[in-house]
């Protein structure tokens, strides 16, 4: 019994990074990252959309930063600077947005005066 030609598997890393290219995906993929609490998780989140968006050289080009910066930002010890985070962010077609939360008190009395007006 012959099971044919069966094709290779997509490399983790190479569909990863293939998605990553779509600003909309690497946004909501570096949102999830910020929830994480985990400031390590980010910052590979962030290099690896660095990675997907052309890698360091791509990103310095495109955003005035010096690339050894760059690196030493994006690397495991960096800390970036708000102002380099946004940068690369914006390189990337993603940009930082703040929300407020809702209370679950104040959820709650919009959906009960979203009823109150549908009524």
């Amino acid at each position: 019994m012959s099971k044919g030609h069966v094709p290779a598997a997509v490399p983790a890393k190479r569909y990863e990074l293939e998605r990553l290219r779509d600003p909309e995906t690497a946004a909501a993929y570096l949102s999830i990252a910020a929830k994480d609490d985990d400031p390590a998780a980010f910052l590979q989140a962030l290099r690896n959309v660095t990675e997907a968006m052309g890698g360091v050289s791509k990103i310095a080009e495109r955003t005035g930063l010096n690339r050894q910066q760059l690196y030493r930002t994006l690397s495991k010890d960096g800390n970036p600077e708000l102002r380099s985070l946004t940068k690369i962010l914006d390189a990337s077609g993603v940009r930082l947005q703040f929300v407020a939360q809702r209370s679950t008190r104040r959820a709650g009395s919009a959906a009960k005066a979203a009823a109150r007006r549908a009524a």
